[in-house]
């Protein structure tokens, strides 16, 4: 790839006004093109840009087109910067009546060398308000999309849309559906701004020359004419990235907007490092169905105040993951020690999950073509969701299709809003979903349709009032539990008879429970619990399921109680309807506890505030 850099323009105003200051504070700078002048931090607004493409060996070659006024400033520039002085291209304007146009610049340097390759087009005369964008993140973008690209921002409060070239995207594509160049007040309420900053294929660098054709006058042969030319009009594939920053051309600016968007890029660059930011989600518990989203089925779960899970984020210096002090442990009173904590505990905490989800959120940023800033972060977590009834989640168990439900409900994307894909969506685990599209109690389907269409499931909220007493029970050692998927899944995949139809089932029941809760027919919802852990049980085995498992569903049916498995196992959740149940309650805590295993009482978690 090949980056061009554009300093040809004729400031004449911004020269005049620093020319003609009175205060005399800018007579250093009189004569100076405008890419030398100063930027943020006193750094030449070129130096910043290309210290930015002059980096990992992005590009074969970068070039810079001024003009024949200006020539002998980039000259000395590009020999005191160690820029090749000879992809200094002059294009042989002196004035502002005659200069050539943006387009016509950028395809002199096309044609005179020759230029064969995929390109970059850089405005080097543009501030930058935050100069931590990752480049390398736009060219990978770039070339993951079959079309040109162009950047855009969002348009501070102060800025108009009739100032700038305004872009219309398609939020599911990315693609460029229109492009105004200083539209009218009315026309676009886009606040997306273009800048000249675009990524344009080897196949499209002959229609320059088809624009030019068609535009003899330089002040058409803009950039923003050429992007509507090739949009609008030749409907060509144009897609777009944001940037998390803001942009000013200087362009035909005066003095006073160069020092104060100066001073306001500056003043954003000195701001207090932000603070910590914490989200607390809660767990759930799957009430109904299979953990189905990887069998197209359905499922409801609830989330629960009883446990939690929490991350905490503070900027930093360099991006680290903090390792919990009881989930990851590195340091050990002996050998047997280590030896007892790793036969309970397993070898592996919580910092995998968050390295999954900063692998998975970066992705996803970089298929949505939302740039992230080098900003690093130090992310640490807590919970007191009970190891052994957790998610065992592998590094590459992170959902796209997740991702993909929460851009659907949220233009912002939170690393929060991540959970595991396969096998545990209504398990009693992390839930890491902390909004309110996940949380509550929800209806989740799974269908091969939806899951085929949008690659996503169904996620509906339901109405968490007047429900009755659930209990949650666990193992307190659930070494014979961990085995509940076995071969389900493959037996599923091949086409078995008995396993598909149960995942039918399971969908029915499903069905049959949301109605139940909407008619807050508790007895109905009871049976039908029973009836999901049969189902479960003929479908998994006794074998499969463990003693553990079988034991607490024993118990809990001592007391009358209906009672399922939550979710991958090590634990289980019942609805007790006796009308003496508070009593039944205590009763069965002591059993439950007598038999080795933890008993609490459920307490939903409303993410509209009922409880």
């Amino acid at each position: 790839m090949i980056c061009i850099l554009l300093v040809a323009g004729h400031g004449t105003v911004l020269e005049t006004q620093i020319k003609n200051d009175d205060t005399g504070l800018y007579s250093h700078l009189a004569g100076v093109p405008k890419a030398l002048l100063p930027g943020i931090g006193g750094k030449k607004i070129l130096d910043f840009w290309w210290e930015t493409v002059n980096m990992r060996q992005l590009f074969t070659e970068v070039y810079l087109v001024t003009n024949a006024d200006k020539y002998k400033y980039y000259e000395r520039w590009a020999t005191a910067n160690d820029f090749p002085v000879e992809n200094v291209v002059n294009d042989g304007s002196t004035t502002l009546a005659d200069r050539l146009g943006a387009v016509a610049d950028l395809e002199l340097v096309i044609r005179s060398r020759k230029l064969q390759d995929d390109i970059m087009v850089i405005a080097g005369d543009m501030l930058c308000a935050d100069q931590n964008f990752d480049i390398a993140q736009v060219i990978r973008f770039f070339r993951s999309e079959p079309g040109e690209l162009i950047i855009y921002y969002e348009l501070e409060e102060s800025e108009k849309s009739s100032s700038r070239g305004i872009v219309e995207v398609c939020r599911d594509t990315h693609r460029i559906t229109r492009f105004l160049e200083k539209p009218q007040e009315g026309l676009t309420s886009s606040r997306l701004a273009s800048v000249v900053f675009y990524c344009i294929q080897r196949v499209t660098l002959s229609d320059l020359s088809d624009f030019l054709n068609l535009q003899p006058q330089a002040t058409d042969r803009s950039l923003g004419r050429f992007w509507e030319w090739l949009i609008n009009e030749k409907r060509l594939d144009v897609f777009g990235m944001k940037l998390p920053t803001g942009f000013q051309l200087i362009g035909q600016v005066g003095l006073s907007d160069y020092t104060r968007w100066l001073t306001h890029y500056s003043t954003k660059q000195q701001d207090t490092p932000a603070k910590p930011i914490t989200c607390r989600s809660f767990a759930r518990v799957g009430l109904m169905g299979n953990p189905s989203d990887g069998f197209n089925g359905k499922t409801i779960a609830m989330s629960i105040c009883n446990f939690w899970a929490e991350v905490t984020l503070v900027e930093s210096q360099t991006l680290v993951l903090v390792p919990h002090p009881l989930n990851d442990p590195t340091e050990f009173g002996s050998l047997q020690d280590l030896f007892c904590i790793s036969r309970k505990e397993g070898y592996l905490g919580g910092l995998r999950l968050l390295q999954a989800t900063c692998k998975k959120f970066y992705q996803f940023c970089s298929k949505q073509g939302i740039a992230l800033t080098k900003q690093n972060f130090t992310l640490k977590y807590d919970t007191n969701i009970p190891r052994q009834v957790r998610h065992r989640l592998s590094d590459a168990e992170v959902s796209d299709e997740v991702l993909q439900h929460h851009r659907r409900r949220s233009p912002k994307v939170d690393s929060s809003q991540l959970h595991p894909q396969r096998g545990d969506r209504g398990a009693f685990h992390h839930s890491w979903s902390s909004g309110p599209s996940c949380s509550g109690l929800v209806y989740m389907d799974f269908s091969k349709k939806l899951m085929e269409e949008q690659g996503y499931g169904s996620y509906v909220s339901m109405d968490m009032s007047g429900l009755p007493p659930f209990w949650l029970a666990y193992l307190s050692d659930p070494s014979d539990s961990g085995r509940i998927h076995s071969n389900i899944r493959q037996r599923w995949l091949s086409g078995e008879p008995l396993v598909v139809e149960a995942m039918k089932t399971f969908a029915e029941l499903t069905d049959q429970a949301r109605t139940a809760l909407q008619d807050k027919d508790w007895r109905r919802l009871a049976q039908l619990m029973d009836q999901n852990f049969e189902l479960r049980r003929s479908v998994y085995t006794d074998e499969c399921l463990g003693p553990g498992n079988l034991k607490m569903v024993q118990l809990a049916r001592q007391f009358g109680s209906a009672v399922k498995l939550p979710g991958s196992g090590g634990a289980v959740v019942g609805l007790c309807l006796d009308e003496a149940r508070l009593v039944r309650l205590v009763e069965m805590r002591q059993a439950f506890q007598e038999a080795g295993c933890v008993f609490c009482v459920i307490t939903p978690y409303d993410p509209v505030g009922r409880r």
